[in-house]
């Protein structure tokens, strides 16, 4: 093969210089080259010379081949300005996009050096720079990850507004990204209202701010932007819906939990009825709930919880079974212990080896101490049953749409509160006249004995500008919330060893 194609195939960034000769140095392959002789503009007068004052010796590294690092012994002119008077009457020549001024590596490895540690960040891309022959330490990837320029880019239209966790219940800070494409705009560091206030100020053209219901956000935005439209996002009131439902629905859990099997109380159905009869035995004697709080020993609010119960709640708690190899045989055992109640497990054990059973004794007999045999279905409990009536019905299975149907038919409260949530779910689908519609389904909820219903419509009210705009118009969050997720991501990669300045290079590098 021709030398000169092998050169340009392999070492094809380095055509700037004149490569006079390539050896095999062991753990590197070492390239001699030299620069070209030609005219050099001067970089004070800009006047190309190519008189030679003198030569220099550089040592620089390139990208490996064939998993070992490339050394480059280039020699380097220094020349002589031409014109009398000149600041720089002798200077050493540069080669543009493939070496800089004080670097021992070439253009193209700094390049991948930065992109590595980007994704990366310190440790992490030392060690696979080990393992791709391009040895570097952390503390240079890091200066490298430094080095990569921010994006410079006009302040969008629509911007996105949320927090993030520097140190859980501790520490925020505050992102802000354009909420029509997610590109990183800037990060705060604190979600103070006085902090994104001055960055609002300092920024002008933004008509559209996307936010969650803080009401600090919410005023920073009003004092630097009066005239600019605040989104509240359609997830978090979504959440904030599906919070109060829940605790609708364990508030009517003796209306609706009678649809469950028939089984015997656990330890907590019990717990909850001891603790239930005493709160309301201080009740009735005319102790205030701070003192039942203290005379009991349990907290204020579960205090409060109890006292708001017109009867004890049975909280069962679903078990979670995993499959197992008895579960084909169900129906077997179901039939044969509803024949001969005390039957040997010997037996039925014999029985359903026959039919192809090939787990152990020990299995099967925990399988029916569970009660598992006997169960038509797992206790429904308060979670699960606001989960179905927060899904969409047409995701859900033909016996959860039975089961659905049963516990919003168990009381008049449940009836009215799966019709709310219908409602309220089709209004989070932006359109024209939502607003209308709201304060529709806000006065239906408000008509109803749903008093955490209430508290849910009176922060819609609170909000309201911000609510009917997250109604009808189409800007959202969600891209935020992304960032949010990716931003988690970095911070795991760092572990907490970097400063705040380095996390937000990262977080705004494109």
């Amino acid at each position: 093969m021709d030398a000169n194609y092998l050169m340009r195939t392999v070492f094809s960034g380095l055509s700037a210089l004149v490569v006079e000769d390539v050896t095999d140095g062991g753990d590197a392959v070492v390239l001699t080259a030299r620069t070209r002789d030609v005219a050099v503009p001067c970089p004070v007068c800009g006047i190309p010379t190519a008189k030679v004052h003198g030569y220099h010796r550089r040592s620089l590294a390139d990208v490996p081949v064939d998993g070992r690092p490339v050394v480059v012994r280039l020699r380097v002119r220094r020349l002589v300005c031409p014109v009398l008077g000149c600041r720089r009457q002798t200077f050493r020549e540069q080669i543009p996009g493939l070496l800089e001024r004080h670097q021992r590596r070439t253009v193209r490895l700094a390049w991948q050096i930065s992109q590595v540690a980007r994704e990366l960040c310190g440790r992490a891309a030392a060690r696979l720079g080990g393992l791709l022959a391009i040895p570097v330490s952390r503390s240079t990837t890091l200066r490298h990850l430094r080095r990569l320029p921010l994006p410079r880019q006009a302040v969008p239209r629509v911007i996105g507004v949320d927090d993030f966790a520097l140190r859980r219940r501790h520490r925020y800070a505050t992102i802000i990204t354009d909420a029509e494409t997610g590109r990183r705009v800037a990060v705060l560091p604190d979600r103070e209202a006085a902090t994104l206030e001055s960055w609002l100020s300092e920024h002008a053209g933004i008509e559209v701010v996307c936010r969650d219901g803080s009401a600090t956000y919410a005023e920073a935005v009003r004092r630097a932007l009066p005239n600019a439209v605040q989104v509240s996002d359609r997830w978090h009131l979504w959440r904030n819906l599906c919070d109060k439902v829940q605790l609708e629905v364990r508030a009517h859990a003796g209306c609706w939990a009678t649809i469950n099997p028939p089984r015997p109380g656990g330890v907590r159905e019990q717990t909850t009825r001891e603790r239930w009869n005493k709160v309301h035995d201080l009740l009735g004697q005319g102790v205030g709930l701070l003192d039942c709080s203290r005379r009991l020993g349990v907290a204020l609010n579960t205090v409060k919880r109890y006292a708001r119960m017109p009867e004890p709640q049975a909280l069962r708690i679903a078990p979670a079974y995993r499959p197992t190899l008895v579960d084909p045989y169900r129906d077997h055992l179901r039939r044969r212990r509803a024949e001969e109640p005390a039957v040997p497990v010997t037996h039925p054990l014999e029985e359903i080896r026959e039919l192809g059973y090939t787990g152990s004794a020990n299995l099967l007999v925990r399988y029916l101490n569970q009660g598992r045999a006997e169960g038509d279905r797992p206790v429904t409990t308060p979670r699960h049953a606001s989960r179905l009536l927060l899904t969409d019905p047409e995701n859900l299975r033909p016996k959860e749409t039975t089961l659905l149907e049963e516990i919003a038919a168990a009381c008049p409260e449940m009836t009215a509160l799966a019709g709310l949530v219908h409602g309220f779910a089709a209004l989070l689908k932006p359109a024209e006249g939502n607003d209308v519609k709201l304060t529709e389904w806000i006065a239906t909820a408000r008509a109803g004995a749903l008093p955490h219903l209430h508290s849910f419509t009176s922060g819609l009210e609170i909000d309201r500008a911000a609510v009917d705009a997250g109604l009808t118009l189409p800007y959202h969050n969600g891209r935020t919330e992304g960032v949010n997720t990716r931003t988690k991501r970095i911070m795991r990669q760092m572990h907490g060893r970097a400063g705040f300045d380095l996390l937000r290079h990262r977080i705004l590098l494109p």
